[in-house]
């Protein structure tokens, strides 16, 4: 059995599943299950992709099944689906799905609250996990507890495999790949379209925000007790961005992007720079906001978030009333399907580097590079996708993942597989926009 066989040696009975969707009735596992019900009808994969959807109701994970095989203009998605009951209050059922699967894909968040059990019953049991969480604190965390763990059993821990931080973690190594040369710093810029009827999140996503933003304090402690050595900067020092700044390039405002890309990005890069031995890259994530009124909405609504965020009374509030304190862009209903569809996003990777020959450590960066990261709308069309093709990655191109089992940031288990050129072929799309020469 392949790498992420979950230590299943020679004369092992095969799990029945290749991968399980746990939390699939939920907003975001619906779209993950209508993803790997694609991708299993797709023919891409080496043979028949044996799944199944985990949860606590047999008839919501029913209707999910009914549902992506109705988008697929399926009668059914087929009889083989397996269908399990557990439970992340119980650990014994998500142990029993644990035994019966090589990955699980963990849809249920907001993971400082229902993570860790999941990926407990992961490392005892021999599977691999992949999350879609954008809580730093939560990666971090799990890098801790669970690294040495994962390594003896050989399964692969992977967080942040949405649009938190595929797109920026797997943008950052694909604009190194294509510099002629060293790459050494490297700022990334969001921008999200939407057409006619607007954009909006689940409110799900909000709740992480809200409680990691009242957490700060635990994850500085978290990297202390991590006590990694810091990244080396190599070439010239990347400079850091006023909290607002006008970005001359879009002609519009643009703020520190608050997600988890920097800290995920940061992890990939000392994997780099300790285990392949190459040089690492500084990393900058921007969003671009638009204009000084959208600035002016933003700074307000950003104080008041940060004032109430520190109270439990206010995290109360910002939680019973996403839609009041976000103006709209977080909902307890979620987007519509209209709104998904006239959605997009863009990430914009400026880099900068030395051409071949020339010694990163002394003179100033001779060579620049202007790549994309494009795709559809990222919470639920795109997050899926990357969700999905990082498992299909994992198990098809296992020879490629790092020798040893772990906690790994996408970039680090995913740097040497097929990972971008799947993603493609799905829509999300890398691409070079310019090459100045020397």
């Amino acid at each position: 059995m392949a790498a992420g066989g979950g230590g299943a040696g020679a004369g092992a009975p095969e799990r029945p599943y290749e991968l399980v969707v746990f939390g699939a009735s939920g907003f975001t596992g619906q779209f993950v299950v209508e993803e790997v019900a694609r991708a299993a009808a797709s023919g891409e994969l080496r043979g028949a992709l044996r799944w199944a959807v985990a949860g606590r109701s047999r008839q919501k994970l029913q209707a999910v099944l009914e549902r992506a095989a109705e988008k697929l203009g399926k009668a059914a998605v087929g009889p083989e689906v397996g269908v399990l009951l557990c439970d992340v209050d119980d650990a014994a059922s998500l142990a029993a799905m644990a035994r019966q699967t090589r990955l699980v894909l963990n849809c249920v968040g907001p993971y400082r609250f229902f993570g860790e059990p999941v990926v407990e019953a992961c490392v005892e049991n021999g599977a691999s996990h992949i999350d879609i969480s954008g809580e730093p604190q939560f990666l971090e965390g799990m890098y801790l507890k669970y690294n040495e763990k994962a390594a003896e059993k050989g399964v692969y821990v992977i967080g942040s495999c949405g649009f938190d931080s595929i797109p920026a973690d797997m943008g950052v190594l694909y604009t190194r790949d294509k510099l002629k040369g060293t790459l050494t710093a490297v700022e990334s810029f969001l921008k999200v379209k939407s057409g006619p009827e607007g954009a909006c999140i689940h409110d799900g996503t909000w709740k992480s925000a809200v409680y990691g933003l009242a957490d700060q304090d635990n994850l500085k402690k978290l990297r202390k007790k991590m006590g990694c050595a810091p990244v080396p900067v190599v070439g010239a020092k990347l400079k850091r961005r006023g909290l607002v700044f006008y970005s001359r390039e879009f002609k519009e405002y643009s703020i520190p992007f608050m997600g988890s890309d920097a800290s995920v990005v940061k992890r990939s890069q000392r994997y780099v720079h300790t285990e392949l031995q190459e040089t690492p890259v500084q990393y900058g994530a921007y969003v671009n906001v638009g204009g000084l009124g959208s600035v002016m909405k933003l700074m307000f609504a950003g104080i008041l978030f940060l004032l109430l965020v520190k109270f439990s009374f206010g995290r109360k509030l910002l939680t019973k009333y996403p839609e009041f304190f976000s103006a709209g862009h977080f909902t307890k209903k979620g987007p519509t399907q209209k709104q998904m569809d006239g959605t997009s996003f863009t990430i914009t990777f400026f880099g900068e580097g030395y051409s071949e020959g020339q010694d990163p450590q002394s003179g100033k960066p001779n060579v620049k590079i202007c790549t994309e990261v494009k795709g559809p709308e990222p919470g639920y069309i795109a997050t899926p996708i990357a969700m999905v093709q990082a498992a299909v990655s994992l198990l098809e191109d296992a020879t490629c993942l790092p020798k040893q089992g772990g906690v790994y940031s996408p970039g680090a288990a995913f740097c040497k597989t097929k990972l971008i050129d799947r993603l493609n072929k799905r829509g999300i799309e890398f691409s070079v926009i310019s090459k100045p020469e020397v």
